[in-house]
């Protein structure tokens, strides 16, 4: 007997309208103006000249934005290769039970409470050698350090203060995905005699790769599109040493107020970030995918 098919309910689409309602307002939109900014010459708000592709060829040979690129992609693959092993180091080592779970937790959580302007202050007055105490230890151990006149040191702070103020968010990441792993697991393998370092290899880095993706494409686009913390600590400086992307393009729009190139560069950084994560996603892809059978 042939089964009648029921008509399918497509009521609950009506309950999507406000989001994509909400995402054409505050993205699409602004997007629209802003690919129509790049292929302008605005004079005023009345004098636009089209100019097609001149700004994007403009901003591709600008050598400035090929320095900020470098030194943006140098800042996110150092800023992944420390918040994530010590992400996962500090999931491992929080307490899973009992109220020292939830003390850890809310401890943990405190910097990702802070704004990011006063993260930059913060660190303003932590790096100085008179009142701040990392600028005081250090010049009386005999270093000589001094993040507005030194390009390294100002970097490296730049990258310690991002990790100090991001690193919690990959330790929560991953102790959400640490805490979603059954007893069995860990009870089968203490029955086979499996060392601490066989448990994490083979069960606990499998079952955290879920939230481990996340916290890589999380905390690769931030640090790609970071601006206030190093604005706030070194307005870029010394010289040019932590301009990075974003501060590049306020400069063409805000202060040079060059708003047919910075829409173009505006197009273009969105396009590099996401190329880069639709890299980032694909490798970690691959790497949770399992041989197929017959494979050398």
């Amino acid at each position: 007997m042939s089964q009648t098919l029921k008509p399918v309910n497509q009521k609950a689409w009506w309950l999507v309208l406000p989001v994509v309602l909400c995402v054409a307002f505050s993205a699409v939109l602004p997007l629209m103006t802003v690919v129509n900014y790049s292929v302008q010459d605005i004079f005023s708000p009345d004098r636009r000249v089209f100019v097609g592709t001149e700004w994007f060829v403009a901003v591709m040979r600008d050598e400035e934005l090929h320095l900020a690129l470098w030194r943006q992609i140098q800042f996110s693959l150092a800023v992944l290769l420390v918040e994530i092993p010590l992400g996962i180091a500090l999931a491992l080592s929080m307490p899973s039970r009992g109220w020292q779970s939830s003390a850890v937790l809310v401890i943990v959580a405190l910097s990702l409470l802070i704004p990011w302007n006063v993260v930059g202050t913060i660190w303003q007055i932590f790096g100085r050698a008179d009142i701040g105490l990392l600028g005081y230890y250090l010049e009386k151990a005999g270093f000589d350090y001094s993040y507005t006149g030194n390009p390294d040191h100002a970097w490296w702070t730049v990258l310690a203060m991002d990790v100090w103020h991001w690193t919690p968010l990959v330790a929560l990441l991953a102790y959400a995905g640490l805490r979603s792993i059954p007893d069995a697991y860990y009870q089968a393998a203490s029955i086979d005699g499996a060392s601490k370092w066989a448990v994490f290899r083979y069960i606990q880095l499998p079952k955290m790769r879920g939230v481990l993706m996340i916290a890589v494409l999380l905390r690769f686009m931030d640090s790609f599109m970071i601006y206030t913390e190093p604005f706030v600590l070194t307005g870029g400086g010394p010289g040019n040493a932590t301009t990075f992307l974003s501060q590049y393009l306020t400069t063409k729009a805000v202060g040079q107020f060059d708003l047919g190139p910075a829409a173009a560069f505006s197009l273009i950084y969105f396009l590099i970030i996401l190329l880069f994560c639709f890299v980032l996603y694909n490798w970690m892809q691959s790497l949770g995918q399992a041989p197929k059978e017959g494979s050398e």
